[in-house]
């Protein structure tokens, strides 16, 4: 049975170095994926947390929220306290659930990933991936 991967493999008559080898990856094994994509998720969290807290402090310092909170007060005549809204910790916890969301959602789309090429692998034979030693 020849396949696009062996025919391109076949292609390649340069010669190297060292030795090459070529590995066709056939499988991926789905709860592996799913704590790959968790531990990437929750390192995407972090991130996210420490960049809202960051960026309002830069905001705070910079007076952009006092100077929209002014702006905000003349044009609704004070029905409105913008200090009151934006705190920091209603920004916190507002990152914490959009963590919490990308949390959730980015291991489930790594589980599904997963089972996709696995079923996508008996149509196309798998991935060839070629190593080479130096």
């Amino acid at each position: 049975m020849s396949t696009v991967a062996d025919k391109l493999a076949k292609k390649s008559t340069r010669k190297t170095g060292g030795k090459q080898v070529r590995l066709r990856l056939v499988y991926v094994d789905f709860w592996s994926a799913v704590k790959l994509s968790f531990l990437g998720a929750v390192a995407l969290a972090i991130v996210t947390m420490v960049s809202f807290f960051l960026i309002f402090m830069v905001l705070q310092a910079t007076n952009v929220l006092a100077q929209t909170a002014e702006f905000l007060d003349a044009v609704t005549d004070g029905a409105v306290d913008l200090n009151s809204l934006i705190g920091l910790p209603q920004v916190m916890a507002f990152g914490a659930v959009v963590s919490i969301l990308n949390l959730i959602v980015f291991t489930v789309l790594g589980a599904v990933v997963a089972g996709i090429y696995n079923l996508a692998v008996k149509v196309t034979g798998g991935l060839l991936v070629g190593f080479m030693s130096n």
